[in-house]
């Protein structure tokens, strides 16, 4: 039913990967997705996506104030005692993240400089990249235009990167610092997943998100809703967890050949995404190109 449309979504819908560091030396890939709604270069995702892309720059450049007073620090026998005192004052613990580094995945050749907006209330943002002259996705989004078809048990799907299998990154000792590598897995398989939909939900003014009767899943922030033709009807951006009340305590069961007892406590995982009426508002108000089906 979404084979070509999944095809034509595919076209402008991109991954954006993450690693993170923890002051600990933890390092973590993420993943996140993007899509793109026209052709200078104009994307849409999460509020929340945006706040960690946002983030990496004043987050490296504390880490690398930091690493620039320690490497001052006398190594004496005071420099456990003085270390502690810089860890102190950075605030920094095991947990600390202290590096992060974001790879947006076959979207532009090179990037000069994003500009973003954040809208106010909803999680939702636009991100623009400049100073690229090439751009690797091959179409852009078009939406659906009468609101009307938006109704309880239509079916639509969403795509996205929800597992982050790409492994091309490490810590260099050398510069105690994460690098991308042009070694290992660079990609991260796209995932589709289809629901119907259920509920939606609003302020009382109008309507904000549509609810689907599956998740939305990790990494598929920031991806398309859209339609067996490919028209866009939202963008996934967080998944609730409704408790069913089918409660199961202590309940007998024979597994192995062995009795024993288990206990489930069943929810369903319906997942929300911004409704096409906000996204085309927030991209009208900065003057965002944008298509709709005609």
């Amino acid at each position: 039913m979404y084979i070509k449309a999944i095809e034509t979504v595919d076209q402008f819908t991109r991954p954006v990967h993450t690693i993170t560091r923890t002051y600990g030396g933890l390092v973590s890939p993420g993943t996140s997705t993007i899509f793109f709604v026209n052709e200078d270069g104009v994307a849409i995702t999460c509020k929340h996506v945006l706040e960690v892309i946002a983030q990496a720059d004043p987050v490296n450049i504390q880490f690398n104030n930091f690493k620039t007073e320690r490497d001052k620090l006398p190594r004496d026998g005071k420099f456990k005692k003085n270390l502690l005192g810089l860890e102190m004052k950075y605030k920094y613990k095991k947990e600390t993240t202290v590096q992060i580094k974001n790879n947006f995945l076959n979207s532009v050749d090179t990037i000069g400089n994003i500009k973003y907006h954040a809208h106010p209330t909803l999680d939702l943002a636009i991100i623009i990249f400049e100073g690229f002259k090439q751009k690797f996705y091959n179409s852009y989004a078009t939406f659906v235009k009468d609101p009307n078809k938006i109704k309880q048990g239509k079916s639509l799907c969403r795509l996205g990167y929800p597992f982050p299998e790409f492994n091309n990154f490490q810590h260099n000792p050398a510069t105690d610092d994460i690098e991308w590598t042009n070694t290992g897995n660079p990609n991260s398989p796209k995932f589709p997943l289809d629901g119907i939909i259920t509920r939606f939900g609003g302020d009382g003014n109008q309507i904000i998100s549509i609810e689907m009767s599956t998740p939305g899943l990790r990494g598929q922030s920031g991806g398309p809703l859209f339609d067996s033709e490919g028209l866009i009807y939202g963008m996934q951006y967080m998944t609730s967890h409704l408790h069913l009340g089918f409660d199961i305590k202590d309940k007998e069961i024979i597994h192995d050949g062995k009795k024993t007892k288990v206990s489930n406590y069943p929810f369903l995982h319906v997942g929300h995404c911004i409704h096409v009426d906000r996204i085309k508002e927030f991209l009208t108000q900065h003057n965002i190109k944008f298509y709709e089906e005609q």
